[in-house]
């Protein structure tokens, strides 16, 4: 009787076991999905944010052109004078 008493203990703790074994697999498996998810919107959150700051640029980029155009047609010396300004700061600033 002793020792059916011992096999059912030892059936009880291997069942404890395997049930604290799937348990801890599912919490596993549900954390890996939350991550999963959680990355998900962060790529996404990241390329909205790099699709904007792309337009945004696109944006200045032409308002930068439009204004240079303006200003080559209505002043062109005194553009000239300030492309000539700007290209020997920057030359400057290189060759430190």
């Amino acid at each position: 009787m002793a020792q059916s008493t011992s096999s059912t203990s030892t059936r009880a703790t291997s069942d404890y076991g395997r049930n604290a074994a799937d348990d801890l697999a599912d919490k596993a498996a549900n954390l890996a999905e939350k991550t999963g998810e959680q990355i998900e919107r962060v790529v996404q959150n990241v390329a909205d944010q790099g699709r904007q700051a792309t337009e945004q640029v696109q944006v200045v980029a032409e308002n930068f052109k439009t204004a240079v155009d303006k200003s080559v047609k209505e002043q062109p010396l005194t553009t000239l004078a300030v492309a000539a300004g700007l290209g020997f700061i920057i030359g400057a600033l290189w060759k430190s």
